[in-house]
């Protein structure tokens, strides 16, 4: 198991590299180009620079996070192929500079959704939270907007302003797509990128939607096992696996997550997996929370051993942090939550790796 954090580069952070680094337990970091248009190549030129300043830094880049997918893909519309065509160019480049694992969602539209990115909670931190009636009433054509504004100044993955101008029009079009359409153009795509990511022996690693429930009758595929082992399916190769996100998938508390890492992850289909725990309110309403099992509905213990369980060697970072301590940084992103979430699960993981030496 390798423990990293998500950092963006090109002044897009609060947090420096060189924090990261003093960090315990950190390896390295999952990031991105952010600034490259949705669909187009990442030059390889930038990930050298990218990967010498961070090796730089004494971290690894290993992980990104991620190449998004343009909306053409998900639609199956004649244009696709010229973007697959550049997501394969772009998978060949991360195999220039020794990328392992690519995280990437084929979520339609809205990559993920809060009402609130700093809900103020009983503690005096704050965290991004989900009201879903709240969410239903805000007008998609002015939600990216209402999110950007909240952002403290930073881009925010999977909201960024070129794709969201004619979100209402996406999301219009996706009324008429039948689930077997998505799954449909979801196979097309893995069938024509993971024979390259298999050449480059880089691990594709989708994300589940997040919330994993319907919104604005987008479809929703990526939500419990039965999609999952439906998704796995479209293409058996062992570089088609899964980021196991256990704040998205535990949104819905009919997810058994120790059930569910302990199937995937004994497959070897789980590269990638992040970590985060959520306190319900309803079961389509919760807040994120500390880390610590008993701040959320999530038992975080039992994850991380069913991580352990089932042999996992891949990369775990902790997931969205409070603001705690005065911080100000992106939403989800600051370090201390995030630092305090880390050697909690690095704890838990040496915990597990001894009590299991000492019961031989």
């Amino acid at each position: 198991m390798k423990m990293i954090l998500r950092w963006f580069p090109g002044g897009d952070d609060s947090v420096t590299l060189e924090q990261i680094n003093q960090t315990p337990g950190i390896s390295g970091v999952a990031t991105c180009l952010p600034d490259i248009p949705v669909g187009e190549i990442w030059p390889l030129q930038r990930l050298i620079t990218l990967k010498e300043m961070i090796n730089a830094a004494g971290l690894e880049i290993e992980v990104i996070e991620s190449v998004n997918i343009h909306e053409d893909i998900k639609k199956g519309l004649p244009s696709r192929d010229k973007y697959i065509e550049n997501y394969i160019v772009t998978i060949n480049n991360l195999s220039k500079i020794d990328i392992k694992c690519l995280c990437y969602n084929f979520m339609p539209v809205i990559d993920w959704a809060r009402s609130d990115l700093a809900f103020s909670l009983a503690d005096g931190s704050t965290a991004m939270s989900y009201r879903h009636e709240q969410v239903l009433q805000m007008d998609p054509s002015k939600m990216a907007d209402v999110m950007m504004n909240k952002a403290q100044g930073y881009s925010l993955p999977g909201w960024e302003p070129e794709r969201l101008k004619s979100m209402a029009m996406d999301i219009e079009f996706y009324q008429s797509m039948t689930t077997d359409d998505y799954w449909a153009n979801m196979k097309y795509f893995l069938d024509a990128v993971i024979p390259h990511a298999e050449k480059c022996d880089l691990k594709m690693a989708i994300h589940p939607d997040d919330p994993p429930w319907p919104l604005y009758g987008l479809p929703k595929v990526i939500i419990n096992s039965e999609k999952i082992r439906t998704f796995l399916s479209l293409n058996d190769s062992s570089y088609n696996g899964l980021t196991l996100c256990t704040g998205s998938l535990g949104a819905n508390q009919d997810n058994d997550l120790p059930a569910m890492i302990r199937e995937f992850s004994s497959q070897g289909k789980v590269p990638f997996a992040h970590i985060r725990n959520i306190k319900h309110l309803s079961s389509l309403d919760f807040d994120e929370s500390a880390h610590i099992s008993e701040y959320g509905d999530l038992d975080i213990f039992e994850i991380v051993r069913a991580f352990h369980d089932s042999g996992f060697n891949g990369y775990i970072r902790p997931d969205h942090g409070r603001m705690i301590w005065g911080e100000k940084a992106r939403p989800g992103y600051g370090l201390y939550d995030r630092a305090l979430g880390a050697n909690y699960i690095y704890g838990l993981w040496e915990a597990i790796s001894k009590m299991k030496q000492s019961s031989v």
